[in-house]
C-alpha cells in the first residue's frame, strides 16, 4: 500500500454549548482534517484542532506543516513501513505535534487496514468498551450546577469540572456541584494551569477537608513548573494528574522520575500521534503509573483514533473522550459508537470511519 496523495480540508461543526476552560471560550470545532490515499485507494483519515494556547498550533501552521513538509516526505512510502514513515514524520519539522498528529493517525488508520483488523486490536486489544467523562465548563455556580445535573440525567457517572478562574469561586463551584449531584459521582477536577502552586495546596486540602472525594486534580499550575507541581503532589491526598506538562515520552520519564505528579494524561494532539503516545504508555507501565486519555476540541476522526489506544493499552485506566457528546452534529460515517458515557469499538478495519463526505467529496 503505497500512499499516493495526502489531501486536508477545514470542518467546522458547532458545539452544543460554548466550552469555557480558564485559557479560552470557544463556540465550534474548527479543525483540520487529513485524508491520506494509497495506490490500491484505500484511504485514512486523521484531524488536528488549532490548540494555540495549549500547543502553539494555529490552522495556518497545521496546513503548512502537512502540505509543505509533511506530504512531500511520506508520499511514495509503504504504509507497512510504519517505522520508517514515523521516521519521517517527526524528523522532517520540529514540534508542530497537532500537524502530525493528524498525519499520524491516518497512517495507522491505513495500516490496521492493510492487518485487515480495527486499530484497537492492532494496538492490543485490551478492551471493547470505554467510559467516558464529560466537561463541564467553566461558569456561574448556578449553571454549572445545572450542567451538572443535566450531564448526569444523561447517564454521566463522570464529571470533569473546569475551574483555574478564581480560588475561593472554585471551591464554591465544587461545593455546589457535589452537594448536587450526590456522591456516587466522580468529580475530576481540571484547573488549565490556573493556580499557583501554594494557592493549589490551599485549595485541594479545603476540598478534602470539606470532604468533597476528588476522583483527581489536573494541571493545576503552570505547564512548565515542574517543581510546583511537585510541591503540590506532594502536600495533598488527592492525586494529581500532569497534562500540559506532558507532550513527550522524556517529560513523562522526568515527571515520573521527580515524582512531580500521580497520572499523566496523554493526548494525541500533544505527544504528535499514537507513535510517540505508544512510548508514553510504555515509560508509564514499565513504572506502574496509571494513565487518561484525552482530547482537546476534537470531532469523532481525533477522538476515534484516541479511543483505540485506551481500548488497546491496559494503563489507560481513564478517559475524557467527550468530544462527540459536545458537538451538535456528527457528519461522518462509521467508526465508535458513542453512547453517552459509552464508547463502544466496532469490528471495522482500522479507525473503522469510511466516509467524510461533507469535506472530500
Amino acid at each position: 500500500m503505497k500512499i499516493t496523495k495526502i489531501d486536508t480540508a477545514e470542518i467546522s461543526i458547532p458545539l452544543v454549548t460554548s466550552f469555557k476552560t480558564a485559557l479560552r471560550t470557544v463556540d465550534s470545532v474548527n479543525d483540520v482534517v487529513v485524508r491520506i490515499t494509497t495506490e490500491d485507494g484505500q484511504v485514512g483519515f486523521g484531524e488536528a484542532p488549532p490548540t494555540a494556547v495549549i500547543t502553539g498550533d494555529t490552522r495556518g501552521s497545521i496546513l503548512c506543516a502537512i502540505e509543505d513538509f509533511i506530504a512531500p516526505n511520506l508520499i511514495g512510502m509503504e504504509v507497512e513501513d510504519l517505522d520508517g514513515i514515523m521516521s519521517r514524520l517527526h524528523g522532517c519539522i520540529l514540534k508542530n505535534t497537532s500537524a502530525k498528529a493528524a498525519v499520524d493517525m491516518a497512517v495507522y488508520d491505513l495500516f490496521a487496514k492493510s492487518c485487515n483488523k480495527p486499530l484497537y486490536k492492532v494496538l492490543g486489544g485490551r478492551k471493547k468498551e470505554i467510559e467516558t467523562d464529560l466537561t463541564i465548563s467553566v461558569n456561574g455556580v448556578e449553571e454549572m450546577v445545572e450542567d451538572s445535573l443535566k450531564a448526569v440525567s444523561q447517564g454521566f457517572r463522570i464529571l470533569k469540572i473546569k475551574v483555574g478562574k478564581d480560588g475561593a469561586g472554585d471551591v464554591e463551584r465544587i461545593r455546589a456541584i457535589r452537594q448536587a449531584v450526590g456522591p456516587g459521582v466522580k468529580l475530576r477536577i481540571d484547573a488549565n494551569q490556573g493556580w499557583s502552586p501554594k494557592e493549589a495546596v490551599r485549595i485541594i486540602r479545603t476540598m478534602e477537608d470539606m470532604g468533597i472525594g476528588m476522583d483527581l486534580v489536573e494541571q493545576p499550575v503552570k505547564a512548565h513548573d515542574f517543581e510546583g507541581m511537585k510541591f503540590v503532589t506532594g502536600q495533598v491526598d488527592t492525586p494529581i494528574l500532569a497534562d500540559e506538562s506532558v507532550f513527550s515520552a522524556e517529560d513523562a520519564i522526568r515527571i515520573i522520575q521527580e515524582r512531580a505528579a500521580d497520572l499523566i494524561n496523554i493526548k494525541l494532539m500533544k505527544t504528535g500521534g499514537i507513535h510517540e503516545a505508544l512510548k508514553i504508555c510504555a515509560i508509564a507501565e514499565s513504572f506502574g503509573v496509571e494513565c487518561m486519555i484525552g482530547c482537546m476540541l476534537e470531532s469523532k476522526i481525533a477522538v476515534s483514533a484516541a479511543a483505540h489506544l485506551a481500548a488497546g493499552k491496559g494503563i489507560i485506566t481513564r478517559a475524557d473522550l467527550d468530544g462527540p457528546s459536545l458537538c451538535k452534529e456528527d457528519p461522518y460515517t462509521g467508526g465508535p459508537v458513542f453512547e453517552g458515557p459509552r464508547i463502544l469499538m466496532g469490528e471495522e478495519a482500522g479507525l473503522g470511519i469510511t466516509r467524510v463526505p461533507v469535506f472530500f467529496d
